[in-house]
């Protein structure tokens, strides 16, 4: 027994859950994953780009050890019984990976107010949902929630609805942690600035005019670093810019 719940031995390959993992840091996370053996879960809203990311675990013989789950990560019923097929196949659940979001353009001036909804529920209330669905599992096996912030978490700019967005999930990083440690599970913040994804596609300018940049595959070293941390270790908040951004 371990903090009032029944912990598994680690003696499988470990099962990974991620939302938004059918394209830029959550597909790369995805493949690291299964490329170091893990079992992994994705959901995601692209059905074509999460048969991309099954066929190419397919080819590369990782193809039983990748669930997918095409959805919305703001839709409890969605969250959740993805997460409960995923134990139900894997057996188990080490780690949730919160990385769905995106950002509307505009801001609280400019912007559309009738994109700000599928924003904010995607952005906050998705990762809280993930917690939510997955923590049962991650008690278990004395676990970690990464949770994919920003940057823009930390630093206003004029306007930015996306940021305060990315405030909310900065606070829940600290509200989990505060619940999850009397659990034995960790929780990780990994708050990037700007990387490289199919994010600045719509932007203006695109990632060309934004200014220095890491690539994806930057950030999920660090992803795995977090969750590779030996038990009774918690790693909280890692802020990860490339260098030349000041803000």
């Amino acid at each position: 027994m371990a903090n009032g719940n029944v912990s598994i031995e680690r003696t499988e390959a470990p099962v990974t859950f991620i939302t938004g993992g059918s394209s830029g840091i959550g597909a790369e996370t995805v493949r690291r994953l299964l490329g170091l053996g893990h079992r992994v879960a994705a959901t995601g809203r692209s059905a074509k780009k999460l048969a991309s990311l099954t066929e190419a675990a397919a080819e590369t013989g990782a193809g039983d050890r990748l669930l997918t789950f095409e959805g919305d990560a703001g839709d409890w019923g969605h969250v959740s019984s993805a997460v409960e097929e995923t134990v139900r196949a894997f057996g188990r659940l080490d780690y949730a990976v919160a990385n769905a979001g995106y950002a509307t353009n505009g801001n609280v001036e400019t912007g559309d107010p009738e994109e700000w909804r599928g924003m904010v529920l995607t952005n906050v209330l998705g990762p809280a949902l993930l917690v939510r669905a997955a923590l049962p599992a991650l008690k278990a096996a004395q676990g970690r929630v990464v949770l994919i912030g920003s940057v823009a978490g930390f630093k206003n700019t004029p306007g930015n609805l996306y940021s305060m967005t990315k405030f909310a999930v900065t606070g829940l990083a600290e509200n989990v942690r505060m619940l999850a440690t009397e659990y034995g599970v960790g929780t990780t913040l990994i708050a990037p600035g700007r990387v490289r994804t199919p994010f600045w596609d719509e932007r203006p300018g695109g990632a060309d005019a934004a200014g220095p940049m890491i690539s994806a595959e930057h950030l999920v070293d660090t992803v795995v670093w977090a969750i590779s941390q030996p038990p009774g270790v918690d790693v909280n908040t890692l802020v990860v810019r490339p260098i030349g951004q000041p803000n």
